[in-house]
């Protein structure tokens, strides 16, 4: 039998230009590996975290990377609702994250809050960057999105560097 041709979806009219779409895409494409990147330093700091602040740290970072997992999915999807394919591998977020990867012997524990300040400060310049881009496009959705992540970010490395205050 044979099949009947399928119609094709109709291209994305939502006001927002195919130019400034892929060019938002790209910006929350980093956004994404970034914190994915961050969540998985996060994760293994919960898991490798000793010394005397054990129990607190252990807490603090269950908190961190149960938030940073419960970000990805907003912005994999606001990325589809721009038309474009959300990335979803290590080999894809390794190139699109400026965030190193987590160390593979596990730091002391205040390193590894250090390494977690500097991580959200990254991720906070990086959703800030796309603010111009977004602004310009007048897509608010993204933009709403972003003023999200960059409270969450600014905050979690206020509360991180109020750690290693001496």
């Amino acid at each position: 039998m044979a099949k009947k041709p399928t119609a094709a979806a109709p291209a994305i009219s939502i006001g927002i230009s195919e130019k400034d779409r892929a060019a938002i895409v790209a910006g929350l494409s980093k956004l994404l590996a970034e914190t994915y990147t961050l969540y998985l330093t996060t994760h293994n700091f919960h898991w490798n975290v000793t010394g005397p602040m054990f129990t607190s740290l252990h807490t603090m970072f269950m908190t961190q990377y149960t938030e940073l997992w419960n970000a990805v999915d907003p912005i994999a999807e606001r990325i589809r609702s721009l038309g474009h394919a959300a990335p979803g591998s290590y080999a894809q977020f390794a190139k699109l994250s400026s965030l190193p990867d987590v160390p593979a012997t596990p730091p002391k524990a205040m390193k590894m809050v250090e390494v977690l300040v500097q991580g959200h400060e990254a991720v906070a310049r990086t959703a800030r960057a796309l603010f111009p881009l977004v602004d310009k496009a007048g897509d608010e959705p993204t933009a709403d999105l972003l003023t999200q992540r960059l409270t969450v970010h600014e905050q979690t490395a206020w509360m991180l560097r109020s750690l290693l205050a001496e």
